[in-house]
C-alpha cells in the first residue's frame, strides 16, 4: 500500500483496516494520491514567504486533488423524529471537508493540514469518527508535515540562508517576510548573543511559524494513539524533507 510512497519518505500510517479499505474498496484512489503527492515539490522560497492565506504549493496541491475528483464537500447529517403523524427536524450539524470522493457505496474524505494550529487535528478527526459513525466516511485521510521535514526544516532553511547571501533582515523583504516587532527584537536579541544572524533568525522563525504547536506528524500520531477518531478508518500521510527545494 502506497509503496512509492514509502519510497519517497513519506510517513504512512493506516490503521483500523484502512489499508484493506484503499486497496479493495476505493479502485484508483491509492493511484490518485500517490499522483498527487509525488509530484509534490515546494521550493524554500514558498516556506519562507509571508502573507496571509494558504501556501503556493498547498493550493497546487488542492487544484491536483481536485482535477483528480476529488473537491471540496459540505456534508449536512440531519436528524428526525417521525410519530407516526409528522417529522421533526432536531438536529442538522455541516461539515466542510477539503476533499470528498464516492467510490460506489464508499467515501474517502481527505484533509490537508500543512501549517495549522494543531487543535485542527482534533476537528478532523472528530469530523471522521461522527461521519463515520453516519455512513458517510469509509476512510479518512489526512496530508501534513512529515517527521523528517520537521526534524531538518532548520537546515533547510540555513541553507537557503546561505545561498542567498543573507546577513540581515533586509535581505528577506524580497520574499515577503515582514517579521512583527516582538520577532525583530527577538531576531536582534538571539544574534546578539550568538553573533550569527542565520542561527537567530532561523530559531526564531521556526518557533514562530512551524514550532510544536502547530500540525506536523508527531502531533498528528500523539493523537490516533489516545484514539481520537476512533473507530474510523484512518490513512495518515507525511510530507517529507525531500519535498523542499533550496
Amino acid at each position: 500500500m502506497l509503496t512509492k510512497l514509502k519510497a519517497a519518505g513519506f510517513n504512512v500510517l493506516a490503521m483500523h483496516h484502512a489499508g484493506a479499505i484503499l486497496t479493495q474498496d476505493l479502485p484508483g484512489a491509492e493511484a490518485e494520491i500517490e499522483t498527487a503527492l509525488l509530484g509534490l515539490q515546494i521550493p524554500i522560497e514558498e516556506v519562507v514567504s509571508g502573507g496571509g492565506g494558504e501556501a503556493p504549493f498547498t493550493q497546487r496541491l488542492r487544484k491536483e486533488l481536485t482535477e483528480l475528483g476529488w473537491p471540496k464537500r459540505n456534508i449536512t447529517v440531519t436528524k428526525l423524529v417521525n410519530d407516526g403523524d409528522r417529522s421533526v427536524e432536531t438536529q442538522s450539524l455541516s461539515h466542510e471537508i477539503d476533499h470528498v470522493k464516492r467510490f460506489g457505496e464508499h467515501y474517502a474524505l481527505l484533509e490537508i493540514e500543512w501549517n495549522n494550529k494543531d487543535p485542527f487535528f482534533d476537528r478532523d478527526l472528530e469530523n471522521f469518527q461522527r461521519l463515520h459513525a453516519e455512513g458517510m466516511a469509509s476512510i479518512g485521510i489526512i496530508i501534513t508535515r512529515g517527521d523528517s521535514l520537521q526534524a531538518n526544516l532548520k537546515k533547510l532553511l540555513g541553507q537557503f540562508i546561505q545561498r542567498e547571501g543573507i546577513t540581515d533582515l533586509s535581505g528577506l523583504e524580497k520574499y515577503d517576510y515582514n517579521p512583527t516587532n516582538r520577532q525583530r527584537n527577538m531576531i536582534n536579541t538571539r544574534e546578539l548573543r550568538s553573533g550569527s544572524f542565520e542561527q537567530a533568525w532561523v530559531d526564531v522563525f521556526t518557533s514562530d511559524k512551524y514550532g510544536e504547536a502547530t500540525t506536523h506528524w508527531r502531533k498528528l500520531e500523539d493523537r490516533v494513539s489516545r484514539g481520537v477518531g476512533n473507530p474510523c478508518p484512518l490513512l495518515l500521510i507525511g510530507i517529507p524533507d525531500g519535498v523542499i527545494k533550496v
